[in-house]
C-alpha cells in the first residue's frame, strides 16, 4: 500500500497535467455558458433536488468547480465512460465548445468563500472515523488537505459536496456490470474497491459535512 499510493499520485499528476494542456486549446467562455445552461438548471438549479433514476441522491452542486473536472465530466458521459442515462442523451447534443462554455460558467459562479489551509468537517464524529479512511485511500493527495485544492484542475472539488452524491459517485466506480450505472477512471475504481461500501458512507459524509465552495445556483423563477 506505501508503494501504490505514491506510484497512484504520480500517475494523477501526470494525467491531471496531460488533460489540462487539452483542455486549454478550446477558451470557454462564461457568458455564453449562462445562455446554453437551459437544459442543466432543471436539475442542478433547483436546491435539494433529488434524481431517482438509476439511484435517488441529491443531483450535485455545480458553481464553483473547476472547468475542467466539468468538461471531463461531460466527455466522460458522452463517451460511455461514465454510465448515466440522461447525462448521456443530454451530453451527447454537446460540442466541444459547448462543453467549454458551460464548464467556464459553473466555474464563475461558486461562493467566492476563500478557504483557509485546513477546514475540519463539522461532524466530530465523521473526523474519529474518517481520519484512517482518508489516509487509506491517500485522498488529500490528489482533493487538497481541504479538499477544495485539488492537486491538478482536473479533479473535483469535493468539500461541502452532497455526500449521498459522493457515495453513489464512489460506489459507480466500483460497478463494471452494470448497464445504466458506473464509472470506467481505473484509477479512481482501483481506490474505492478498497472500501466496502459502509466505509465509502462514512467518506462521502465526511466531505460532505466540510465547508466548502461549490454551490447550487438558483435561477430566480426557481425561486
Amino acid at each position: 500500500m506505501k508503494k501504490f499510493i505514491p506510484s497512484l499520485l504520480l500517475l494523477l499528476t501526470t494525467s491531471g497535467i496531460t488533460l489540462s494542456a487539452l483542455a486549454q486549446d478550446i477558451k470557454g467562455d462564461p457568458v455564453a455558458g449562462s445562455h446554453k445552461n437551459a437544459l442543466c438548471v432543471g436539475c442542478h438549479g433547483i436546491k435539494g433536488f433529488h434524481t431517482a433514476f438509476p439511484s435517488t441522491y441529491r443531483v450535485p452542486k455545480l458553481s464553483g468547480q473547476s472547468a475542467a473536472y466539468i468538461t471531463a465530466a461531460l466527455q466522460g458521459y458522452q463517451s460511455g465512460e461514465r454510465k448515466h442515462p440522461s447525462m448521456r442523451t443530454l451530453s451527447a447534443s454537446l460540442t466541444a465548445q459547448d462543453m467549454a462554455d458551460l464548464a467556464a460558467y459553473y466555474e464563475s459562479t461558486g461562493t467566492g468563500v476563500t478557504l483557509p489551509a485546513r477546514v475540519e468537517s463539522t461532524n466530530a464524529n465523521a473526523n474519529a472515523n474518517a481520519a484512517e479512511l482518508v489516509t487509506k485511500g491517500g485522498c488529500v493527495g490528489c482533493h487538497g488537505e481541504n479538499f477544495s485544492k485539488p492537486l491538478a484542475p482536473t479533479y473535483p472539488k469535493i468539500a461541502g459536496q452532497h455526500a449521498d452524491y459522493v457515495f453513489v459517485a464512489l460506489k459507480a466506480y466500483k460497478t463494471s456490470d452494470k448497464a445504466m450505472m458506473g464509472r470506467g477512471n481505473p484509477i479512481m475504481g482501483g481506490i474505492a474497491k478498497q472500501f466496502s461500501n459502509a466505509e465509502l458512507k462514512v467518506l462521502a459524509d465526511y466531505v460532505g459535512s466540510m465547508q466548502g465552495e461549490l454551490q447550487t445556483l438558483q435561477p430566480v423563477r426557481f425561486k
